[in-house]
C-alpha cells in the first residue's frame, strides 16, 4: 500500500470522526439525552459501519475500477451489521439498553438507521471516488513511463548505427595512410564497439551508471588518440561521489563526437578535450568542454544527429528539468553543458 493510500484513509477516519460528532450535537439538540452519551452511540455506530465497509471492501472488491458495483450490496450490509453492533459496543460502555428503544420508538429508531445509512453512502462515494482517480493516475503514470521507455529505447538504436559509422568511416581514412594503426584501431574498435552496445542495452535492474558513461567514453577517446595521434589529448573528471549515478546510455558520446569531429579534427595542431561531472545544488551538471575550432564550426551542426538525440533523450528521461546549453569553450573551443536533477 503506498503512502497515498494511507493518507487517504487517515483523511476518511477524520472525517468520519467529524460526521459522527456533528450527528450527536444534532441528536441532543433534539432530544433530552445528554451529550456525552449520544457522542459515544455516535462515533461507536459510525466507527463500525466504516469498519464494516472496509471489511467488505477488502474482502470482496479487489479492483476498484471494474468491481465498484459491489458497492451497492456491500454498503446497506456494513451499515446494518455497523449499526446494530455499535449499539451493541456503546451499550457495554455505557450500561445501557439501546436496543429496547427499538420497542418503544420504532419510528425514530429507523430513522437513525437510515441518516447512518446516507452518512455511510456519502463517505464511501467520496472515499471510492478518490480511489478510483488514484488509481486512474497511476495506470497513467505507468503508461507515460512506458512510453518514455519505449522512446528512449528507439533513440538508443537510431544513435548506435550513427556511432558505428561515424568509427568505420575514421578507419577507413587511416587504412589509406597508416595500415599498421589501422590494424591496432580495428582491435581497439572490436572491444569498444562490444562494450558500448552491451552497455546501451542495459538490464532494467542494472542501471547504466555514470562510471560506465566514463569508462566507454576513455575507450572511445583510446581509439580516436590511434588515429589523430599526439594531436589529440582529454580529460576525464568524474568525482567518486557521483559513480553510480544513473544516465541514460550513451549520453555523452554525441558531444564528445561532435567535439572531435567539427572541433579537434579540422584544427591542424588538434587540441584537448575535457569530460566532467559535478554537483550544482539539486542537479547533476554533465560537460564537455573542447579547445577546438569554436562555436562558428559548430553552428551549422547545432541541429544534428548527434545534438537532437541528446536533447531528445533528456525531454524523454528528464521532461523540462533536463537542459543542454552550448557555449564558447576555453581557448576559442566549444562547450556543451547537460544538467537534470540530481535524484532521478
Amino acid at each position: 500500500m503506498t503512502p497515498k493510500r494511507y493518507t487517504t484513509q487517515g483523511y476518511g477516519l477524520w472525517k468520519t470522526l467529524a460526521i459522527n460528532t456533528v450527528i450527536a450535537i444534532g441528536i441532543t439538540l433534539f432530544s433530552l439525552d445528554s451529550f456525552w452519551n449520544n457522542l459515544v452511540y455516535s462515533h461507536c455506530i459510525g466507527l463500525s459501519i466504516g469498519a464494516f465497509i472496509d471489511a467488505g471492501r477488502y474482502l470482496f472488491l479487489k479492483d476498484w475500477l471494474s468491481q465498484s458495483r459491489r458497492l451497492v450490496f456491500i454498503v446497506p450490509a456494513g451499515v446494518v451489521l455497523g449499526f446494530f453492533f455499535g449499539m451493541y459496543v456503546a451499550d457495554l460502555l455505557l450500561d445501557g439498553q439501546a436496543f429496547t428503544f427499538w420497542l418503544t420508538s420504532p419510528q425514530k429508531a429507523w430513522g437513525m438507521l437510515f441518516v447512518s445509512l446516507v452518512a455511510g453512502t456519502v463517505l464511501t462515494n467520496e472515499f471510492v471516488n478518490r480511489e478510483v482517480l488514484a488509481a486512474e493516475r497511476e495506470k497513467a503514470e505507468a503508461a507515460r513511463r512506458q512510453a518514455s521507455e519505449a522512446q528512449l529505447r528507439l533513440l538508443e538504436t537510431q544513435l548506435e548505427p550513427h556511432m558505428l559509422f561515424n568509427t568505420l568511416a575514421n578507419l577507413r581514412v587511416l587504412i589509406a595512410i597508416d595500415p599498421a594503426r589501422a590494424q591496432t584501431m580495428l582491435d581497439h574498435m572490436i572491444a569498444y564497439l562490444r562494450a558500448t552496445l552491451s552497455a546501451s542495452r542495459t538490464a532494467p535492474n542494472r542501471p547504466h551508471t555514470l562510471e560506465d558513461e566514463f569508462a566507454r567514453l576513455k575507450d572511445y577517446l583510446e581509439l580516436m588518440s590511434i588515429r589523430m595521434g599526439p594531436r589529440l589529448q582529454y580529460t576525464l573528471d568524474l568525482p567518486e561521489a557521483l559513480r553510480l549515478h544513473p544516465v541514460p546510455p550513451l549520453l555523452l558520446q554525441p558531444l564528445v563526437e561532435n567535439s572531435i569531429q567539427h572541433g579537434l579534427e579540422p584544427k591542424v595542431e588538434g587540441g584537448s578535450i575535457r569530460v566532467s561531472a559535478s554537483e550544482q545544488g539539486d542537479l547533476l551538471q554533465l560537460e564537455v568542454a573542447d579547445t577546438g575550432m569554436g562555436l562558428e564550426s559548430l553552428e551549422t551542426h547545432r541541429t544534428g544527429f548527434g545534438l537532437q538525440q541528446v536533447r531528445e533523450r533528456l525531454s524523454t528521461t528528464f521532461g523540462a528539468l533536463g537542459t543542454i546549453k552550448i557555449g564558447a569553450g576555453p581557448a576559442d573551443g566549444t562547450r556543451a553543458t547537460i544538467t537534470f536533477p540530481l535524484k532521478s
